[in-house]
C-alpha cells in the first residue's frame, strides 16, 4: 500500500494525468490526533524467543543458570496512538525452560510460567509478577541448590528484559503510527528548479507568513489553571519524577526527552508535550514553557508551568500553575492536568492525601439571647404541665368516690 501511495505522487504517475491535483496532506498535529493501532503478536512473540534466550546467570562456584527456549507464548501485544501519544497495550503468558549446571557439572532442567506479562504489571505496577516453578531433574541437594539460585536469581532478569520490551515496542514500531511533519510538495519544484528567479519568487513567501505568528500569538486570549495536590512523599523524590529523563517513563507511560536544566527542551508523552526549561530549583520549583501538541491548541504559542513542591513533616505538597492557556481550553487541559500527572503518580503507587478541613461555626450573640429566653419558657412550660398533672393525680380519687349515704 505505501508503494502504491508513494507511486500516485510520483512524477511519471502525474504526468499521465496532469490535470489531477493531488490532496495536501493532513497536519501532523491533526493526523496524529485520531485513533490508531498496529498489532505486533508476532513481532512480540518473536522478541521474547530471541531475548529472553539471553538471560544467563552464574552462581556460587561452578554453578550456572540460564533460560533455553521459550516454549509457550500466548496473548496479544499492540501498539495505539491517541491524542499524539503512543501507548503499549499488551498482555501475555510465558512459559521458558530453564536449564542449570551444578558445582559438580550435573544438569538440572526445569520450567518457569509467568502467566500474566502485561501494561499493568510491567508499565502500571498495578501488581506484582507471579512465577510458578517446576523441577523435573530429580532432586538431590546439588540440584535443589541449583532450583533455588535459578527461583532467586532469574525474576529480576526477566523483569529486566520485560521492562526493555516496553521500549524497543515503542521504537520499532511507534514510527508506523506517528505522522511527521514533511515539506510542502509546493516547496518541492521550487527548491529543484534551476532558474535564478524560483529561489526569489520563494524567499519572499517565506519571510511574508513571518509576521502572522506574531499577530496570532497577540491576539489569543488566555487564563490560568491552578491546581494542587498532597502525597506521601518526599519533595526531591517527586521533582525527580517530574524532570529525570528515566523516571519520567513510568508515570507517563511513553517516551521522554529531559536534560533538566535551564535552556534546554524537553518531551513528554511521546511529544504529546513540549517545551524548555526556564529553571529548576531542586527539590523545590521547575519553571517551563508547556506546549500541547493537539490541532486545538494554537501553533507556536507556548504557555508556561510552574511547579512548586512544598516539603512536610510526612507529605509533599505539589501545586501546578499553567499561565497562558488559551480561553475555551482551560477546562479540556485541567483535566488533562489531572488525568495525566496527578494521576500518573497515583498510578505508580504514590498515594494521594485528601485533606477536607472540617469547619465549626460560632453561634452568634444574637442567636444566644434567643435560644436561652426559648428554653427558660420551655422549662417553664413544663414545670406548670407537671404541676398540673400532679393535682390531677391526688384529686381523681377523690372526684370518683361515690358520696357516703347518710
Amino acid at each position: 500500500i505505501r508503494e502504491l501511495a508513494s507511486d500516485f505522487h510520483s512524477p511519471w504517475f502525474l504526468s499521465l494525468f496532469p490535470s489531477m491535483s493531488v490532496p495536501a496532506p493532513l497536519p501532523s498535529s491533526t493526523a496524529n490526533w485520531h485513533w490508531k493501532n498496529k498489532n505486533v503478536t508476532r513481532w512480540g512473540k518473536e522478541w521474547f524467543e530471541s531475548e529472553l534466550t539471553t538471560i544467563n546467570i552464574a552462581g556460587k562456584g561452578s554453578q550456572v543458570v540460564s533460560i533455553s527456549s521459550v516454549t509457550d507464548f500466548d496473548g496479544d501485544v499492540e501498539l495505539g496512538q491517541r491524542k499524539s501519544k503512543l501507548i503499549t497495550i499488551f498482555d501475555c503468558k510465558v512459559v521458558c525452560e530453564w536449564a542449570g549446571t551444578t558445582e559438580d557439572g550435573t544438569e538440572v532442567k526445569g520450567t518457569v510460567t509467568v502467566p500474566e506479562v502485561s501494561h499493568e504489571i510491567v508499565v502500571d505496577r498495578l501488581s506484582d509478577y507471579v512465577y510458578n516453578w517446576t523441577l523435573t531433574t530429580p532432586s538431590s541437594p546439588a540440584v535443589d541448590s541449583v532450583f533455588a539460585l535459578a527461583k532467586s536469581r532469574l525474576p529480576s532478569a526477566l523483569e529486566s528484559k520485560f521492562s526493555q520490551f516496553v521500549v524497543v515496542l515503542v521504537d520499532t514500531h511507534g514510527k508506523d503510527l506517528t505522522v511527521s511533519a514533511d515539506p510542502s510538495r509546493s516547496a518541492t519544484p521550487l527548491a529543484s528548479s534551476g532558474s535564478g528567479s524560483a529561489p526569489a519568487k520563494s524567499a519572499v513567501p517565506a519571510a511574508a507568513p513571518a509576521p502572522k505568528p506574531v499577530e496570532k500569538k497577540s491576539k489569543i486570549n488566555t487564563t490560568k489553571i491552578n491546581l494542587e495536590s498532597t502525597f506521601m512523599a518526599a519533595a526531591d523524590d517527586l521533582f525527580s519524577l517530574l524532570t529525570d529523563q528515566n523516571r519520567i517513563p513510568t508515570w507517563t507511560r511513553a517516551p521522554a526527552v529531559s536534560a533538566a536544566k535551564a535552556d534546554t527542551e524537553y518531551s513528554l508523552f511521546g511529544g504529546g508535550v513540549k517545551g524548555k526549561y526556564v529553571s529548576l530549583t531542586a527539590p523545590s520549583e521547575i519553571v517551563q514553557t508547556w506546549a500541547l501538541a493537539s490541532p486545538s491548541w494554537p501553533t507556536g504559542h507556548f504557555a508556561t508551568l510552574s511547579t512548586s513542591l512544598k516539603q512536610g513533616s510526612d507529605s509533599t505538597t505539589v501545586s501546578f500553575e499553567l499561565d497562558g492557556v488559551p480561553t475555551g481550553m482551560s477546562e479540556e487541559i485541567k483535566h488533562n492536568l489531572e488525568g495525566y500527572y496527578i494521576q500518573g503518580f497515583k498510578s505508580i503507587g504514590y498515594v494521594q492525601l485528601i485533606l477536607t478541613p472540617s469547619y465549626i461555626q460560632e453561634p452568634s450573640p444574637k442567636s444566644k439571647p434567643k435560644s436561652s429566653s426559648g428554653e427558660s419558657t420551655s422549662y417553664a412550660t413544663a414545670l406548670t404541665l407537671a404541676a398540673i398533672v400532679l393535682v390531677a393525680a391526688f384529686a381523681i380519687p377523690y372526684l370518683s368516690t361515690p358520696p357516703a349515704s347518710k
